[in-house]
Order: C-alpha cells, then structure tokens, then sequence
C-alpha cells in the first residue's frame, strides 16, 4: 500500500486527464495519490473508458473504497461479474459490474460531485465525441467503457454509445475552459516495457467450474501479459481484435496529443498489463504512482 502523505498547503490546481487502456488504468489511482500528496488540488477530470471510471469515482470521493475493492479482486471475481449478452452487440452486458460500482460508490449525480468531471463516449453511428459531463454518474461512467465486441453499446438519451476511446483515448479537450494553473494528462498507451523489465502475470487458479465459467475465464486468459506469450501462437478472434484497438487508440493518442500538449505527460507502459488484468491492481497503482514521481518530481 503506498504511503499517503499530507497535501503542501500552497497547493497547484490542476484539470486531470485520465486515457482509457483497461486495466492498466489502475495506475491512475497510484497518480492520484501522487499528485495528492505532492501539493496538486485537482479541480477537474476529463477521463474516458477506465479515465472515466477512475476519475468519476475519485471526483465522487470514493477512490480509497474503490482501491481497497480492487486490490482485493481475484480472477474468479473477475468471471463472475461478466453477465453474458446473448445479442450480437457484445459478450457482456455490464450490468453486474456497474451495479457492483454503484453499491460501492452510491447513486451519484455528477452536478453534483464537488470536482468537475466529463466521461467522454463515441457515438458510433455519427462518428463523434460525446462528452457527458451531467446526469447520472454510472450512466456516463457505463458509456465510456463500452470496449467494442466486449461490452454492448450503451443507449444514452437515445443514442448507442461506445467506448470514448474509439476516438480520443486521451480527452484533453473537455478541459480547455478550466481556470487551473496546469493539465496533467496520463496516457496508458506509452512506450513498452523491454523484456527483462515487464511484469510479470499471476497465474491464474485452478478451479472446478462449469463449461460456461470456463469459456468465460478462457476469454480473460487469453488478455495475458505479452511476456507470457509464445511468438507462434495461434491468437484468437477477440486478442487479435483487442491488439489492433489498441494499436489504433496508440496513434491517435499521439496524434491528439501532437495537436493539444498537456502541460505534463504521464505514460504507462502499454504492456505493463492487458486490458482484463484487473487482479493486478497493487502492481499498477503502484507503478502510476512512480510514472508520476519520475514525470512531475520536479514541477
């Protein structure tokens, strides 16, 4: 557990960019802690696709409670929160994961949350960005994540929405009005890992469970480190189609990010984990919080 220290009193305000990259977003809890205990005062948040989920749920002042959830989560954990989608849309409706945030979070407006807070989305039919900054949080937090063939679109005020970062998986622009005196941005997708530094994976547990478990938790296997695998394997339908997004989100993260600079970039290796590593938390928060000490120790 990283040790919290006590804010500085002249404190930087900062508007907080949080990129999506699935589970490697847990290293935006370990940069909160940074930046909290280094004299930064966030009073703004701009996240998509897991930015979103960290984000809205910090601006809702439940991040220690998400934490201390998270780094407690198993793979077994994991499987059960994946409720099926029999449609074609989607593997998984996520509604068992959304309902488990809100127990933990509350039903939270987010007019009403005492830091600004946008969850960008895609609307995929009109190709364009929505920025959901009103309304119901969970319901913004649900479209974000909405990762193309994993979970299915989410409707919101009659539109289907997709994951924010088919578009712009680093949303600086929702914060371009925002009185602060800095933008810190991270981005999940930066340079890899060489092999002698990836981390390396837990293995996953040997259980009796059902057929329909099994294919579920053979899916989750197959998101592994790339450290874990083999050069000649055979790569399935959805790791090839989870490798190509991200390789898109990649291009476009630097590409945005060419045209609108953060004052300070924060990177996470883009092979630190894979995007449903999420029993991996303590190693990614705490490898966010040394990105941001290595990036912004001396700001």
């Amino acid at each position: 557990m990283i040790n919290k220290i006590v804010p500085a009193k002249n404190e930087k305000t900062i508007s907080l960019v949080l990129g999506s990259g699935g589970a490697r977003g847990l290293a935006h809890i370990g940069v909160i802690h940074w930046l909290e205990a280094n004299g930064f005062k966030i009073e703004s948040i701009s996240g998509c696709s897991i930015g979103a989920l960290i984000g809205g749920i910090h601006a809702a002042g439940k991040l220690d409670e998400y934490e201390r959830w998270v780094r407690a989560i198993t793979r077994t954990d994991i499987v059960k929160l994946l409720d099926l989608s029999w449609g074609k849309s989607g593997l998984v409706k996520g509604d068992k994961i959304i309902n488990t945030l809100t127990e933990l979070v509350g039903d939270v407006v987010i007019e009403d949350l005492p830091i600004a807070f946008t969850a960008v989305a895609t609307d995929i039919l009109h190709g364009k960005e929505v920025w959901i900054n009103s309304g119901g949080l969970f319901d913004a937090i649900r479209a974000s994540i909405s990762l193309p063939l994993f979970f299915t679109p989410f409707k919101y005020n009659g539109v289907d929405l997709i994951d924010g970062g088919v578009l712009n998986p680093v949303p600086i622009a929702p914060t371009f009005r925002d009185m602060t005196d800095l933008t810190i941005a991270v981005s999940l997708g930066g340079k890899a890992f060489n092999k002698t530094e990836t981390i390396v994976e837990k293995d996953l547990p040997n259980e009796n469970t059902g057929p329909l478990t099994r294919k579920i938790t053979a899916f989750v296997e197959s998101f592994k480190s790339p450290a874990e695998h083999n050069t000649k394997k055979d790569w399935g339908a959805y790791e090839i189609a989870n490798q190509a997004f991200e390789a898109m989100q990649g291009t476009i993260a630097r590409q945005k990010l060419a045209a609108y600079p953060a004052e300070h970039l924060v990177e996470i290796p883009r092979n630190a984990c894979k995007t449903l590593e999420f029993d991996r938390a303590s190693e990614m928060i705490e490898l966010g919080y040394n990105r941001a000490q290595k990036c912004l120790g001396r700001s």
